[in-house]
């Protein structure tokens, strides 16, 4: 295999230490599982170089809201800064997703303002439920206007305590389903409330290869014939569900990739790691599942490490041009 990978990791995390020891302090528990590493941007770019990732869109984990709506828009500002301040330190390693006050709409519009005009983050991360609301709620209808007026790119990441995950008789570590099930009851809202024909100018990856959405798309197609559902699709459930991204985070299996790759074009699919909440030990399988791939040619493999993450993101393609035009001139 000639083909060198320069990977653009979209699900790429950074842990605020401020907003850590806060979550400490209030007793919350959050990581779904994992316990919580070491992590600074030194360790970050490390692990980063010998995976073959050049760049990194990072989030902030976890969300913010834990009920309370004034600490949510407080912490969303100290994030939103501290992902500001850590691209500012590596402008050529890292983008940032912004961190938005949900279920508080009008704190969410005043932070998405300040994290993508003045802060200038790439996009916005998403959590896929918000106490017991979700994307489509009607109470997020003006911001969803507002990312589609901007065209703003949307990583869907599910909540690290979704609202399936206490139940007392159940032991199974939140990542393992219930991760998968919250994202997949978010972006099934989104096709179902209408919110994805309403707002078409947004880009949206959903993590984790969809969760179970690829899977159960027949389903969700059969809503087409439910009154009152089948007028919020009028175009059809899989020409909204194919215009979505999908991130390769922890979903790099020969049956997940030949199942994603029939399901949406290959346009439409990025690498994602979800580093550091998963060990570099865990990066590396994912990035040689990939490399090894016989679903995968070097032309698909490329599109997927790097050149769809461009098409999105174009600061980075801009970065990418500045270094060939001083190569050129140099």
């Amino acid at each position: 295999m000639n083909y060198r990978p320069q990977r653009i990791d979209v699900h790429h995390h950074f842990l605020p230490p401020q907003y850590l020891a806060w979550l400490k302090a209030q007793g919350i528990h959050w990581t779904g599982g994992p316990l919580i590493p070491e992590w600074n941007l030194d360790i970050a770019q490390e692990v980063m170089e010998r995976n073959g990732i050049a760049q990194a869109i990072a989030s902030p984990v976890p969300q913010v809201y834990w009920g309370d709506t004034d600490d949510a828009a407080r912490w969303a500002r100290h994030c939103n800064e501290f992902s500001a301040s850590m691209v500012q330190q590596a402008p050529d390693r890292f983008g940032a997703f912004a961190t938005l006050p949900l279920p508080d709409t009008k704190a969410a519009l005043k932070e998405l303002e300040y994290a993508l005009d003045a802060l200038k983050l790439d996009g916005v991360i998403m959590f896929s439920s918000f106490g017991d609301q979700y994307p489509g709620d009607p109470m997020f209808e003006e911001l969803f206007q507002e990312l589609d007026k901007r065209k703003a790119v949307v990583l869907i990441h599910p909540c690290t305590a979704p609202p399936g995950a206490i139940v007392p008789k159940l032991t199974i570590p939140w990542g393992m389903v219930e991760f998968i099930a919250d994202t997949s009851r978010a972006v099934t809202n989104l096709l179902l409330s209408g919110t994805l024909h309403r707002y078409p100018s947004i880009r949206y990856i959903v993590s984790h290869a969809g969760g179970a959405i690829p899977y159960i798309s027949l389903r969700l197609k059969f809503s087409e014939e439910i009154p009152g559902i089948v007028d919020n699709i009028p175009l059809g459930t899989m020409h909204y569900l194919r215009k979505l991204y999908y991130d390769t985070t922890l979903s790099t299996s020969e049956t997940v990739l030949a199942g994603l790759r029939q399901f949406v074009p290959t346009s439409q699919m990025l690498f994602g790691s979800d580093y550091p909440m998963v060990p570099e030990k865990v990066v590396s399988v994912e990035t040689s599942m990939l490399e090894a791939s016989r679903v995968l040619d070097d032309a698909t493999r490329q599109a997927i490490d790097r050149d769809n993450a461009l098409a999105l993101f174009p600061r980075l393609a801009n970065l990418r041009r500045g270094a060939k035009d001083a190569l050129q001139t140099g």
